[in-house]
Formats: C-alpha cells, sequence, structure tokens
C-alpha cells in the first residue's frame, strides 16, 4: 500500500470518491478512526487533508490514467454540485454531464481517472441528486453512475463503510475497511497461496471465503493458488469428493494455477519424522487417548517422554510396519508439557492407520496428521502466505514450532474470520444425517449451506465474492444474518433478470375484457425495461385473460386498475361464490386513462387458446432446516428440525419461459426472483420447476412453517421440534386467519395468554351523549 487513508464513518460530507478509488486502485488503506476530525490522507512523506488531494494522490500512485486539462474542471463541477441548493442550478449541471456522457464511457478518456472518482463520489453522498437520477431524465448519466456504483471494488468500499459504523455502534474507535491492509511481507508476482480442502466431503459456504480470499489475493499480486487436497486421513477421504470439490470450485469460477495432494509429499514428510526424532525433538506415545487428553490438559508429561531416541525409533519402525505392537502407538513432538497455550502440550504428529489410502493404497500403514504436515507442505510447495481461520489461531505458534525445529522455509500466516450464519448447519456429520434421513433430496439440496446447495437456489459468484471481500480483515466471530449476502446478490440479478408473469392455479380468476381484441394478438416487448440487452419477448392479448384470486379481491366496483404492459381498465362486474371466492370479472379497456393515477397495477396472462398455450410451473419456496439460530455442541439436531421446510405452489407462467435453460434466473413480477430448476416429467404431463430466490427482506427470510400459503410439499417429511429458548418453533397464525380478535378485544382461542376480565364489559359502546357540541337536525330528514 502506497498511503493511509484516515477518516470518520460519521464525517460529513462523506468523502466517497476517496474511498472508492483507493479501493480500485488498492494503492491505499482505508481506515476509519471515529476520533478523526476530517479526512486525512497521508503519503510518501507528507499529510493532505482535502478529499481532492486524496483522490488526485491515490490515482497517481495507482496509475490511472494521466488526467487531461479538462480534469480541473470537473473536479470544480463535483465542488459546486455539493454545495448548490437551487434546483435549476443542479438539473442545469446533471443536463451537461448526460450531455457529455452521451457518446463517452467516461469522463476523461477511455479509462476510470480521478475525475471520475471525484464526481461519482459528490452524486453518491447526496440523496437529492441520486434521486433526481433515477427520475430517468438523464440517461447516460445514470448510465455511467451505475456502472462505477457496480464495480466490485466500490461495493467492497461501500460494505467496509457499513461494517465500519456497524462496528462503531458495537464497540467505537478503530476498523480497518476492506483488504486494504493486503498481506504481510508480500511482492507482486512473488506471493503464493493455497487452498487445502479434505476430500471427505462438499464444500458449503464457510469453504467459500477461504477459497475466495486466496484467489483474491493471489490475483491482488499477480501470485500464484494451489488447490491441494490435505489427504492424510484414509479413514474419511475418497476420491470422488475430490471431483465433486473440484466441481464446487467451478461453480465459484475458482481455479488454482495447480492441483497437489498432501500424499504427493508422504516420503518426504516421513523423513522429516525421522529428524525430528532423532533431534530429540519428538518422542513415541502409548498413552490411552482418554488419559492423554487428561493428562495435556492438567499439564502432565507423558511417561514416555523421556525415551531415547533409540527407543522412539524403534517404536516408530514398528508403527510404519502397522504391526499389532506397533498400531499402539503415536508421536508426539516434545513441546511443552504445561503452556498455557494447550496447543502447544506434546501435539500428536504422527499415527497409525491401516486403512487403503485411495491413492497410495497400502503403502503406508502410518500418515502425518494435519498440523505436522500443513506447515512442511507449504514450504515445500512454495506457498508465502497461509490464509487460516482463526480458529487455529491457538495452533500458530505450533505452525512455527514445527517450521523452526524442521528447518524449512518459513511461512507468513494471516489469520481471518470464519464464517457462520444464524439457522444454518455446516457440520459434515449433522449435514449427512439431514440425507440420511431423507428430510433433504441431497447435498445439492437448496436449503444446503453447501456451494451446490446455494448455487441452486440462485446465489451468485459475484454477491459470493462481493460479500467475503467485503467482511474485510475483521477477525470477531459472528453468527451472521443471510438477509445481507442475499441483499447483496438481488442487487447483482435485478439488472439482468428477465421479467416474466405468472398465476397461481389456486382460484386463477378468468376476466372477460370488453373492447379487447376480438382474435388473441401478439406483441413484442423486452424483457427487462431498463435494460433492451437482456432481449426480448412475446406477449399475448386477449379479450379472456386471468388474474390472480388475492387481486381480484382487492377490487372495488368500477374502479380503474391497470394491466401492466396493456392500459388502464375499469371494473364493471363481479361474480362471487357462497364463500366469497371470485369467480368470473368483467373489465372495461380505457387505455386513455393514466397509469399513474391507478393505485393497482396487475399481472395477467391470456387465458391459454390454440397456439398459444401456458405452461404448467411449480414455484418451490423453503424454509430453514433447524428453529434453533446457533446450535451448541450438546444440542441434538433431531430435537431443532423444521417440521416443513419445503413449499410449493403450482401456477401457470408466461409461455416465454418454455426458452430457459437450467439454471436461468428470471422475476416472475410480483413475485419475486426465481431460479429455473428444470423440467420434471409426471405421468406424462411436464412441469417447469422453479426455486424462489430470497430478496434479503426480512419477511422472505422469516419462517414459513404454519403460514398456511403456501402449501407445504405433498411428500414433506414433518419432524418434531424442540422450541429453542426464547424462539418460537409453533406455526405462525395471522390475525386474519385466526380471526383475530373480535369486536370486543376478546382474544382468540389458540393463543397462549393468559385470560382476564373485559375491562369495559360485554355491551356495545355507546357515543350517545359524548359530545359537547350541540344537537342538529339531519339536513337529510324527511
Amino acid at each position: 500500500m502506497s498511503g493511509r487513508l484516515t477518516i470518520s464513518s460519521k464525517a460529513s460530507p462523506f468523502p466517497y470518491g476517496a474511498i472508492a478509488i483507493a479501493s480500485h486502485t488498492q494503492k491505499a488503506e482505508v481506515v476509519y478512526d471515529e476520533s478523526a476530525s476530517g479526512l486525512t490522507f497521508a503519503f510518501e512523506g507528507s499529510d493532505f487533508t482535502t478529499e481532492e488531494d486524496a483522490v488526485r494522490n491515490i490515482a497517481k500512485a495507482g496509475g490511472l490514467a494521466d488526467d487531461s486539462v479538462k480534469t480541473p474542471a470537473y473536479f470544480a463541477l463535483a465542488k459546486s454540485l455539493a454545495t448548490t441548493t437551487a434546483i435549476p442550478q443542479i438539473i442545469a449541471s446533471l443536463d451537461s454531464l448526460d450531455d457529455h456522457l452521451a457518446y463517452r464511457t467516461f469522463l476523461v478518456g477511455h479509462d476510470i481517472t480521478a475525475a471520475d472518482w471525484m464526481v461519482w463520489g459528490v452524486l453518491k453522498g447526496n440523496l437529492r441528486l441520486v434521486g433526481l437520477l433515477k427520475n430517468n431524465q438523464h440517461q447516460h448519466l445514470s448510465r455511467w453512475f451505475s456502472h462505477l456504483d457496480s464495480l466490485e471494488s466500490t461495493q467492497v468500499a461501500l460494505t467496509g463503510l457499513a461494517e465500519a459504523k456497524a462496528s462503531k455502534a458495537r464497540q467505537g474507535q478503530k476498523t480497518a475497511s476492506s483488504f486494504a491492509l493486503g498481506l504481510q511481507n508480500a511482492k507482486e508476482g512473488e506471493v503464493v497461496t493455497r487452498f487445502p480442502p479434505e476430500p471427505s466431503g462438499y464444500l458449503h459456504i464457510g469453504h467459500t471465503k477461504a477459497a475466495i480470499l486466496n484467489q483474491y489475493f493471489a490475483k491482488m499480486y499477480k501470485g500464484k493458488m494451489i488447490v491441494r487436497f490435505d489427504d492424510t486421513n484414509p479413514s474419511k477421504e475418497k476420491s470422488e469428493f475430490e471431483e465433486t470439490i473440484l466441481e464446487d470450485l467451478n461453480l465459484l469460477d475458482i481455479k488454482g494455477d495447480k492441483v497437489t495432494h498432501t500424499s504427493d509429499y508422504f516420503d518426504h514428510i516421513y523423513d522429516l519424522a525421522i529428524k525430528i526424532i532423532k533431534t530429540g525433538k519428538a518422542y513415541a506415545d502409548d498413552t490411552e487417548q482418554a488419559q492423554m487428553r487428561e493428562e495435556r490438559g492438567a499439564g502432565i508429561a507423558s511417561k514416555r517422554r523421556d525415551a531415547t531416541v533409540e527407543e522412539n525409533l524403534a517404536r516408530f519402525e514398528e508403527m510404519t510396519k502397522g504391526t499389532e505392537e506397533g498400531v499402539r502407538w503415536c508421536i508426539r513432538a516434545k513441546m511443552s508439557v504445561d503452556n498455557p497455550n494447550k496447543a502447544m502440550r506434546d501435539p500428536v504428529i504422527y499415527r497409525c492407520n491401516l486403512t487403503p489410502h485411495h491413492r497410495t493404497g497400502d503403502k503406508w500403514k502410518v500418515y502425518p496428521t494435519y498440523d505436522f504436515a500443513c506447515p512442511i507442505v507449504d514450504s515445500l510447495e512454495g506457498v508465502t502466505h497461509a490464509l487460516r481461520t482463526i480458529e487455529y489461531r491457538d495452533r500458530n505458534p505450533q505452525y512455527h514450532w514445527m517450521i523452526e525445529a524442521l528447518g524449512v522455509r518459513p511461512v507468513n500466516i494471516w489469520d481471518f474470520s470464519r464464517l457462520n450464519f444464524i439457522y444454518t448447519l455446516l457440520s459434515k456429520r449433522k449435514l449427512h444425517w439431514f440425507v440420511d434421513q431423507g428430510l433433504v433430496s441431497g447435498w445439492d439440496d437448496p436449503r444446503f449451506p453447501t456451494v451446490r446447495g446455494i448455487r441452486r437456489r440462485g446465489m451468485t459468484v459475484e454477491a459470493l465474492t462481493q460479500f467475503m471481500l467485503s467482511q474485510g480483515p475483521s477477525q470477531a466471530i459472528v453468527s451472521l444474518e443471510w438477509d445481507s449476502i442475499w441483499a447483496l446478490n438481488k442487487k447483482v440479478i435485478d439488472p439482468i433478470a428477465p421479467r416474466f408473469w405468472s398465476i397461481l392455479k389456486s382460484k386463477p380468476v378468468p376476466v372477460t375484457i370488453q373492447g379487447g381484441p376480438a382474435e388473441p394478438e401478439t406483441k413484442t416487448l423486452p424483457k427487462h425495461k431498463k435494460n433492451p440487452d437482456v432481449g426480448e419477448k412475446t406477449t399475448v392479448y386477449s379479450s379472456n385473460i386471468l388474474i390472480d384470486q388475492e387481486d381480484a379481491l382487492s377490487f372495488e366496483d368500477n374502479e380503474e386498475i391497470t394491466l401492466m404492459d396493456w392500459g388502464n381498465a375499469i371494473v364493471r362486474s363481479k361474480t362471487t361464490d357462497s364463500t366469497g371466492t371470485i369467480t368470473a370479472l368483467t373489465l372495461e379497456l380505457h387505455l386513455e386513462g393514466d397509469f399513474r393515477k391507478t393505485k393497482k397495477k396487475i399481472t395477467w396472462l391470456a387465458q391459454p387458446a390454440g397456439a398459444h398455450a401456458l405452461v404448467d410451473a411449480t414455484l418451490i419456496d423453503y424454509d430453514y432446516l433447524i428453529t434453533k439460530k446457533k446450535l451448541e455442541e450438546a444440542d441434538d439436531v433431531k430435537d431443532f428440525v423444521t417440521p416443513v421446510t419445503e413449499f410449493r405452489e403450482a401456477a401457470l407462467a408466461d409461455a416465454n419461459v418454455r426458452a430457459l435453460a437450467k439454471g436461468d434466473i428470471i422475476q416472475f413480477e410480483r413475485r419475486g426472483y426465481y431460479i429455473f430448476d428444470g423440467v420434471v416429467e409426471r405421468d406424462g404431463a411436464k412441469t417447469w420447476e422453479f426455486i424462489r430466490i430470497p430478496d434479503g427482506r426480512a419477511a422472505g427470510l422469516a419462517s414459513k412453517a404454519g403460514a398456511g400459503e403456501p402449501e407445504p410439499a405433498k411428500d414433506a417429511k414433518p419432524a418434531k421440534a424442540k422450541k429453542a429458548k426464547g424462539e418460537s418453533s409453533a406455526p405462525i397464525t395471522s390475525a386474519s386467519s385466526s380471526g383475530g380478535t373480535n369486536k370486543h378485544g376478546v382474544t382468540p382461542a389458540d393463543t397462549k395468554m393468559y385470560k382476564v376480565d373485559l375491562v369495559v364489559g360485554t355491551e356495545e359502546p355507546t357515543t350517545e351523549n359524548a359530545t359537547k357540541m350541540y344537537k342538529v337536525d339531519s339536513v337529510y330528514k324527511v
């Protein structure tokens, strides 16, 4: 990093341009110090205290395109926009920028410069200016603004600011933003990172952070990343898991510069084990596992700790042969007996395992532990920086001890926080239980936090990457809400998701359109009104259409409503059955009506006729698998299983969805975002299945069990769930479905509240004589 930018997260006006260019160039460390009275940019021995100077110098350090003679004018314009309050002057400035960008991508030249970031920062920090841009009167300026706003580096900077504000609320004082801190002792072109998964299962969202960070830093420093399979435990590992892990990484757009295995180095690691025994820094031990654990906790030395080198080598030889005597023993590093850090209390570094290895077969009967093999292989493979979650922090001294004791090349360690989410299991054992019980469809089930599970549910690589980078160098152990990552995902998919319509099969309402076409007609419309690049679709117009029951119930007699992509219509008649369900509607087209004056804009579909058939679809939504935010070690997962977690709605979909490929992301307007999961054929009938993508809103992430609609999947397996302390696992019953309170305020019978007598009795309230106004006869009195 070339400089240090210090700012308070509560600064006003906030220097958005400065933090954005710092993130974009990676040439300035951004530090949020709530005690700072203003901006300070320390650079090459000088301190700059204005945003303009900071932006200019960061641009210079980042090697952005040379400024032109026009740059000072844009800096002056930015300063003017920040202080101008007169709307006509603001509009004039925005008009000028819009005209300038009509045939240009950036303000100056063909690449981003300091001028772009300075002007963007002022617009970003002024809600009035952002609001004016949303009026769609400055198309070219809006396109330019949105492009800079959507850059990954910009999102990292903005999320870093949000994290700083949150940190201030939690703790106060200082927090670093983004990964601007970089890696210690890193040199461009020389950095080597590694991602070392164990081939014993599928990658989950926790692994995702490690994989993304390793690739991020390798690219940042123009270095290399190694994907290394840590295959030191043949009891758990299988070659097929290696294939699935590589597939998972491919789903994340992560590709290592090479793929290796710890088993590639078994001979070398074995030789180093012999070496460390000969130097007296390791010994053989046959203490029973439970006793060893107890002695390590109490700081008691093993009775074998002072065995001779010859005795230790002889026992290691028996271990290597896998004899009956040998399997009783293990090798422990002679670090310490009573170190306050219990990870340093003579850890096991080699043990016997007679299970054939999936790569080396039965060649070996002894295998190194991860803690012994990892520093060795890191050193041998040229790794410069080992990224480890902070759960390994107590073992970092152990890592360095191994390096020093073996005399191998040192490696830098960089810690980052482990990723945890509420209502989410990351334990392979517990996830396996759900698969074995048939409560999920497999390891790619959209309810699972596995890479393939969240990708199948519609999570994009871009959102995952931005979210992981936005976590910054934070080392706080917290359980995150899912809303933030899904909200970020929505920002990624919204500009590019094609729009289609669907009508629920549950009580659809046939509508007769007066003034509609005599025969069905078609028009070609954009799939995305704000992004024509998404493509076009065919919309069918007919005098007979279908709408949702919920929309029909909301209509008043003679109310004017808007049929989206068609125009206004007036409700002329309704037909209802004995239950109040609307069975038919008549609307009269009123195309000259103003859609801006109607309260209701509804989606609709032409009733299927001849060549214009609709598509049978299923809309699928999911709930959390468990009812407790965080399971403790002592908790039995069986006690906290959500009773029903899959919900299906039958629907009729726009015929345009037939062209979708599996994995395509769309929006069913007024319903939400969905990912196409494929076509299912049952009894000769085909159904297009769509999985709902959460959008980060609290309502979309709340428990759906017991809400009544949509219906649970017919093949769902309810399970009895234990209520977590302070949480409700009972189905949620709304006031509307249960009757709410009656006219006297009596609580429904299904409440768990205790019963009390009414304060006001049971009589109807009366208002007679309650007013102090004098009484007059009604003007309508006959």
